[in-house]
Protein backbone atom coordinates (compact mmCIF):
# COMPACT_ATOMS: atom_id res chain seq x y z
CA UNK A 1 0.00 0.00 0.00
CA UNK A 2 1.53 3.39 -0.73
CA UNK A 3 0.44 6.34 1.47
CA UNK A 4 0.99 9.69 0.03
CA UNK A 5 -0.07 12.96 2.44
CA UNK A 6 0.47 16.77 0.71
CA UNK A 7 0.27 19.14 3.19
CA UNK A 8 -0.46 22.73 2.19
CA UNK A 9 -1.32 26.13 4.12
CA UNK A 10 -0.25 27.41 7.48
CA UNK A 11 1.77 30.68 8.20
CA UNK A 12 4.22 30.59 6.10
CA UNK A 13 2.22 28.45 2.95
CA UNK A 14 5.07 26.26 2.18
CA UNK A 15 3.87 22.80 0.71
CA UNK A 16 5.10 19.24 1.99
CA UNK A 17 5.18 15.66 0.75
CA UNK A 18 6.08 12.20 1.88
CA UNK A 19 5.01 8.71 1.29
CA UNK A 20 5.22 5.74 2.67
CA UNK A 21 4.97 2.13 0.69
CA UNK A 22 4.00 -0.45 3.42
CA UNK A 23 4.84 -3.67 1.34
CA UNK A 24 7.74 -5.68 3.07
CA UNK A 25 7.16 -3.97 6.53
CA UNK A 26 6.43 -5.93 9.61
CA UNK A 27 3.86 -3.09 10.49
CA UNK A 28 2.40 -3.24 7.61
CA UNK A 29 -0.90 -3.98 8.54
CA UNK A 30 -0.47 -1.58 11.49
CA UNK A 31 -0.34 1.26 8.57
CA UNK A 32 -3.17 -0.40 6.54
CA UNK A 33 -5.65 -0.12 9.22
CA UNK A 34 -4.41 3.31 10.25
CA UNK A 35 -4.87 4.48 6.47
CA UNK A 36 -8.29 2.67 6.11
CA UNK A 37 -9.51 4.67 9.22
CA UNK A 38 -8.12 8.01 7.99
CA UNK A 39 -9.39 7.91 4.36
CA UNK A 40 -13.17 6.93 5.97
CA UNK A 41 -13.74 10.04 7.80
CA UNK A 42 -12.02 12.88 5.54
CA UNK A 43 -13.37 14.42 2.83
CA UNK A 44 -14.04 13.71 -1.25
CA UNK A 45 -12.94 17.92 -1.56
CA UNK A 46 -10.92 20.10 0.20
CA UNK A 47 -13.17 21.39 2.95
CA UNK A 48 -12.81 24.95 4.56
CA UNK A 49 -9.76 25.48 6.89
CA UNK A 50 -8.93 28.15 9.21
CA UNK A 51 -6.47 31.06 8.45
CA UNK A 52 -3.25 29.58 8.63
CA UNK A 53 -4.08 26.57 9.44
CA UNK A 54 -3.24 23.31 7.11
CA UNK A 55 -5.01 21.07 4.49
CA UNK A 56 -3.96 18.05 3.97
CA UNK A 57 -4.65 15.42 0.55
CA UNK A 58 -4.03 12.06 2.23
CA UNK A 59 -3.98 9.63 -1.01
CA UNK A 60 -3.78 5.90 -0.47
CA UNK A 61 -3.61 3.13 -3.09
CA UNK A 62 -4.77 6.14 -5.76
CA UNK A 63 -7.61 7.38 -3.95
CA UNK A 64 -7.59 10.89 -2.82
CA UNK A 65 -9.18 12.52 0.09
CA UNK A 66 -8.96 15.72 2.08
CA UNK A 67 -8.86 17.02 5.39
CA UNK A 68 -8.09 20.32 7.07
CA UNK A 69 -7.14 21.72 10.81
CA UNK A 70 -8.47 21.59 13.38
CA UNK A 71 -11.02 19.24 12.75
CA UNK A 72 -8.81 16.26 12.04
CA UNK A 73 -9.77 13.30 13.80
CA UNK A 74 -7.75 10.91 16.19
CA UNK A 75 -6.42 8.64 12.56
CA UNK A 76 -6.23 11.18 10.32
CA UNK A 77 -3.29 13.14 12.60
CA UNK A 78 -1.40 10.25 13.34
CA UNK A 79 -1.22 9.23 10.15
CA UNK A 80 -0.45 12.68 9.02
CA UNK A 81 2.48 12.65 11.75
CA UNK A 82 3.61 9.13 11.19
CA UNK A 83 3.99 9.53 7.12
CA UNK A 84 5.67 13.17 7.56
CA UNK A 85 7.85 11.97 9.69
CA UNK A 86 8.94 8.55 7.93
CA UNK A 87 8.16 9.47 4.32
CA UNK A 88 10.56 10.24 1.95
Amino acid sequence: MRIHIRRTGGFAGIERRAEVDTDGRPDAADWQALAHRAVADAHPAPPAGVPDGFGYEITVDGKTVYCADPRLTEDQRELVTRVLKEGA
